[in-house]
Parts: structure tokens; C-alpha cells; sequence
């Protein structure tokens, strides 16, 4: 089965297939090596023809950064592109406090109150895997302006740079927003990011965020979950740089977590990241953080961001309603 044709997108569109491809080689091969259970009945058909493709699909050489960023940039514009038809929003390019974002407003009359959500999007922190993809449904769905920032990447750039980014754009949003009007999400290692972003907040004695959502992430790079088993001892080497696993600016989970922000958790059950996620949920819970957990069952990391299939329109939904009620 053709890649592009399992995974819901058009066949018109080059390079798509490539590009899902190197968006999931942004880690290790032996990572994202399907079971070898063929995908469950509770998937919906295209889900379960998008995971068949998947697991045919050949990977490519690993380790290629300049190529992966490349194929990705690409792969936001197409992709990006087919949302924006089911998805009606207007998208703009600015910078705050000098950090490049992208603007992402809904179509139409937008929610009430000066509400806004800033996302930081996955990629292995090496690449942009979501500036887009992430953000167009969930700005069309919640009707609130989506800021995305297009943070420093690694490996040039590695740990703290891609925080400081955040939290250069947060402190903008400040100037013109309250807390309670600001939520934050991110996707993969955006939502690695979220969490260190609150963190940093909390040293800098500023106010965290309304809501955070934190979509197939981790925040504890010390301690490897049962799920990310595959993933080489070193995967996060070149973000962390100097900065030791544990430095619990890096690793939120080790350090308090009792006045996070209600956080949304979401993963899949082939999620190499599964675990990451849910041990940070429960982490939240036993602070006495309000917390959600969703998984769904049979599907591979981060699904939502690059699978045209109605368990992704599920996921933005469940994220938008969330993100949405906790503002105000």
C-alpha cells in the first residue's frame, strides 16, 4: 500500500510520504519498529490501513539533521495545507521578544475574552515537526489564537536555549494577557518542553500558565519508562548538552510540581513515549495537580500530528476542550 494513501493524505502531494518517514526517524529505528501484532480491531479502518503502510514502510538512514529539517518543512506545508481545508484558519509569521513564531488565528468570530494558546511543537528538538500540524485544529477548534513558537534547535542549540525561547515569548504574552487567558501545549518533545517551561516559570517566580497539555512527552530524562525501553541511553545527549539528566529544570517530574497548572496527558499505546507520559500524570496526581490521562489504544507516537484519521480528529478534540474550559 502506497504511504501516502494509508496515512489519509492526497497522492498529489510530494514528498509527504518521505517526510511522515523522516519525521518518525527523528529517533531510533528500533524505537519505532511496529509490534508484530497487526493493528487492533478497535482502530478505525484508515487507521488500521495508515498503521499497515507504517510498518512496510522502510526507514531511512538515521542521523541526517540537515535532510530530516529538510523533508519536514515541507511536510508542514503540505500537510499543514490539507488541514487548513478541513480546518478554517489564517496563518501569519512574526517575531516576539526576538523569537520567530508562527501566528495561527481561527476563521470567524474568535472566543470571547482576550484568550490566547502558545504552542511548542515536537521534532526530537532538532527539527520542526508541528508548527503547523499541531496547531491549525486546535486554533480552528477552540477559537483561540495559536502562537507558535519556532524555538532554537539542537544540536547547535541545546538545553536551556529552547526554554529561554518559551519563555521569552511567555513574558511577551504577559505584557497583554493574564495567566488565567494563556494555556500551553506542545507535542513530542514540544511536550517536554511545557513542562520545563512551567518549571521555569516557578524559578523565575512568574506565573505559570492556566492549562498546560502536555501530548506524548516526558519530564523526567533521569529515570527511562518501560516504554521507552528502546530508546538508546543517550537519545537526548545532544538537547541536554552539559546538563546533567536529573537538573530538575530538565527533568520537571523531579522537582515540585504541586502548583502546575491543570495538565492534560495523552499518548497511544505503540508510544515509545507512553510511559514518560503516564509516569508524569501520576507524578501530578499524588501532588494534587488536576490531571487527565487519555490513551489510545493500537496507534504509534504522536499520532495526531502528521496521521490524516478520525482517532486524530478524536485527539484534537479532546485536546481543544480541554485547553478551552480551563481558560478564562
Amino acid at each position: 500500500m502506497n504511504l501516502t494513501a494509508g496515512l489519509g493524505l492526497r497522492r498529489r502531494q510530494p514528498g509527504v510520504a518521505a517526510a511522515v518517514a523522516l519525521w518518525l526517524a527523528g529517533w531510533s529505528a528500533a524505537a519505532l519498529a511496529q509490534p508484530a501484532a497487526p493493528p487492533p480491531a478497535t482502530l478505525s479502518e484508515a487507521g488500521r490501513a495508515a498503521m499497515t503502510a507504517m510498518a512496510k514502510s522502510p526507514q531511512p538512514p538515521e542521523g541526517d539533521v540537515p535532510a530530516r529539517r529538510a523533508f519536514l518543512d515541507k511536510f508542514q506545508q503540505d500537510f499543514g495545507a490539507a488541514q487548513a481545508r478541513r480546518y478554517p484558519v489564517d496563518i501569519g509569521a512574526s517575531t516576539m521578544a526576538g523569537v520567530p513564531v508562527r501566528l495561527v488565528r481561527p476563521k470567524g468570530a474568535a472566543a470571547p475574552g482576550n484568550l490566547v494558546l502558545l504552542n511548542l511543537h515536537g521534532g526530537g528538538f532538532n527539527a520542526d515537526s508541528g508548527s503547523l500540524t499541531e496547531t491549525i485544529p486546535i486554533a480552528a477548534l477552540t477559537k483561540i489564537p495559536v502562537v507558535a513558537v519556532l524555538y532554537r534547535l539542537a544540536p547547535e542549540h541545546p538545553f536551556p536555549a529552547a526554554v529561554d525561547d518559551a519563555l521569552a515569548v511567555y513574558r511577551e504574552l504577559l505584557k497583554t494577557h493574564k495567566p488565567s487567558q494563556i494555556g500551553v501545549f506542545g507535542t513530542s518533545a514540544g511536550a517536554i518542553l511545557g513542562p520545563e517551561l512551567v518549571a521555569r516559570l516557578q524559578k523565575e517566580r512568574l506565573p505559570s500558565p492556566a492549562v498546560l497539555g502536555v501530548f506524548s512527552g516526558d519530564a523526567d530524562f533521569a529515570h527511562q519508562g518501560d516504554s521507552a525501553a528502546s530508546l538508546p541511553p543517550d537519545a537526548f545527549r545532544s538537547y541536554l548538552g552539559a546538563v546533567p539528566p536529573s537538573d530538575p529544570l530538565a527533568s520537571p517530574a523531579l522537582g515540585p510540581v504541586a502548583s502546575f497548572p491543570p495538565t492534560l496527558c495523552l499518548a497511544s499505546s505503540r508510544d515509545f513515549l507512553l510511559s514518560p507520559t503516564a509516569n508524569f500524570c501520576r507524578r501530578l496526581e499524588l501532588a494534587g495537580v488536576e490531571n487527565k490521562l487519555v490513551v489510545w489504544d493500537g496507534l504509534p507516537h504522536a499520532f495526531w500530528a502528521y496521521m490524516a484519521i478520525p482517532e486524530s480528529d478524536e485527539a484534537f478534540g479532546v485536546m481543544a476542550r480541554w485547553l478551552r474550559s480551563h481558560l478564562r
